[in-house]
């Protein structure tokens, strides 16, 4: 998961990076990169900037902070890693909401510059930066 700046938060929010899923995706029987503006582009009647343009005004109304949580894959592409676990995202909710995450220290990952924890209650550290989680560093 990463903290996001008021940039980032719009950036992502409008491209939506996401992934087809089997079992959720007709025809669909691995995952597949997509684009899904807001997160949920095809159930949204108005145009996607509408929508950015109301999360801009919550964020900014009640100062809010935006996080980017990985709930897919980690560790490789499909069939080399795996699926986030439902105990390590409700930890990495649970510090968010709870504040715990305000009070830690942060790294920068080069490319989109996000800014990740060093540590999360329950979370393996090393699962807080996405290419210490890969085997073969250089294909990350």
């Amino acid at each position: 998961m990463s903290k996001l700046s008021f940039d980032q938060a719009m950036y992502h929010f409008v491209s939506g990076y996401t992934a087809k899923v089997a079992g959720t995706e007709m025809g669909v029987t691995e995952p597949q990169s997509t684009f899904s503006a807001c997160f949920g582009e095809a159930f949204l009647p108005k145009h996607p900037y509408l929508y950015a343009k109301m999360l801009a005004e919550k964020v900014e109304k009640y100062d809010a902070h935006v996080w980017l949580v990985n709930t897919g894959w980690s560790g490789g592409a499909y069939g080399v890693g795996k699926r986030m676990s439902l105990k390590t995202t409700r930890a990495i909710l649970d510090s968010i909401h709870d504040g715990t995450l305000e009070k830690v220290e942060y790294e920068t990952i080069p490319g989109f510059k996000f800014e990740v924890p060093t540590s999360c209650p329950g979370v393996d550290s090393a699962m807080l930066n996405p290419i210490n989680t890969w085997k073969h560093k250089s294909v990350f």
